[in-house]
């Protein structure tokens, strides 16, 4: 076995293309969504302000001369200075069923945070908090949504035989749209309603920057003591709202002011996962067909982010963003939606999305060990 490392600036086409590889032919291939190569090179790239403030270097394991799995070891000052934790990060893990292989890109991820000065590592962190995370538990049988990851089971036992242990649980709950809310919910929605001077309204589209502003006071200001929470810089909000923007649909993102103040934000994304898993990574001509043609058969939506600032919490205005967010989708026609991800011991959140009728449908797992 040969281990090649490789930085930003160098050809990560083994890196990005191995996971084609492995899933091709396996049980797993028709759940797992093949990335487009294009945002790929792209979010590897220092075009990615993520990278303006951390360090990355991919691993690939190499069997007489074929890749056979690979790693990224990530060191974000920004989690460092706001956490004041000595923490470093794996990511994008993948391997053939051999522990030898896993061990191998394990040490070598491990040696990097420890030359970093590094006292943990943890992951998968593809590549923060702020995007995708977790190793899949449960769940195997159908496919990720939109930035949520997917691995077949065996991951597993390769990443825990490397010595890693659980750090924390995340939950994915699922609920359709038809069901409506208990009517608990709905009496606590028509009490804040009335109590307080609130409006709910959509995403303004055609003023797309200022409402990103708005959304990045509320994200950084709403989840600011969520376990693993950075805040997001200006460069990182701009570019995942330009990357999000053409999969924005205003009628299922929404803003809640009280006496005209925006104090909380809920964003739904329709699941485009259920497109690009029919694009096998690429788009040309013929997949942009496609993409056009099933853009509008999305059935189901993810609920992305729901928060309001802490001023405002306690006082039922969750319950109103979580119902108006389940009215809205289901007037949008989707038939049902992900609520993801939320930790496990988060027991306010979770309670609220099971009295929407939210039930917990898959489970990740972050994993840590000290080094």
């Amino acid at each position: 076995m040969e281990i090649k490392s490789f930085s930003l600036s160098d050809n990560l086409t083994d890196f990005i293309m191995l996971p084609f590889k492995l899933y091709k032919g396996t049980p797993y291939e028709k759940f797992w969504v093949p990335p487009l190569i294009s945002e790929q090179k792209k979010l590897f790239s220092k075009k990615n302000p993520f990278f303006n403030h951390a360090k990355i270097i991919f691993f690939v394991a190499y069997e007489k001369g074929q890749p056979v799995g690979r790693i990224a070891a990530i060191v974000d000052q920004n989690h460092i200075n706001f956490h004041n934790e000595k923490c470093a990060f794996f990511g994008y893990f993948d391997s053939i069923n051999d522990q030898a292989v896993a061990d191998c890109l394990f040490d070598e991820a491990k040696k990097i945070a420890k030359a970093e000065g590094m006292e943990i590592i943890r992951g998968p962190y593809n590549p923060s908090t702020n995007d995708e995370i977790g190793l899949l538990l449960e769940g195997f049988d159908s496919s990720p949504v939109i930035m949520m990851t997917y691995n077949p089971p065996y991951y597993i036992n390769l990443v825990e035989k490397t010595g890693l242990k659980k750090a924390k649980d995340l939950l994915a709950f699922f609920n359709t749209t038809k069901d409506d809310a208990s009517d608990r919910i709905k009496k606590i929605v028509e009490r804040v309603k009335k109590k307080e001077n609130l409006t709910v309204r959509n995403f303004d589209i055609k003023n797309f920057d200022k409402e990103v502003k708005i959304f990045k006071e509320i994200y950084n200001s709403a989840w600011e003591k969520n376990w693993g929470f950075v805040p997001m810089t200006d460069e990182e909000i701009d570019y995942m709202a330009e990357s999000l923007k053409p999969l924005l649909d205003q009628r299922i993102a929404h803003f809640l002011e009280v006496d005209g103040k925006v104090v909380g934000s809920s964003l739904c994304v329709p699941d485009y996962n259920f497109v690009i898993k029919k694009l096998n990574g690429r788009m040309g001509p013929i997949e942009i067909i496609k993409f056009l043609y099933f853009k509008n058969k999305i059935p189901i939506v993810r609920l992305m982010t729901l928060g309001v600032i802490k001023e405002y919490r306690n006082r039922g205005l969750e319950a109103v963003l979580y119902y108006e967010a389940l009215i809205a989708a289901r007037n949008a026609g989707f038939i049902g939606g992900e609520m993801s991800w939320t930790l496990e011991d988060n027991n306010l959140i979770n309670k609220g999305i099971e009295a929407m009728g939210g039930k917990v449908y898959k489970k990740y797992r972050v994993y840590e060990t000290a080094i």
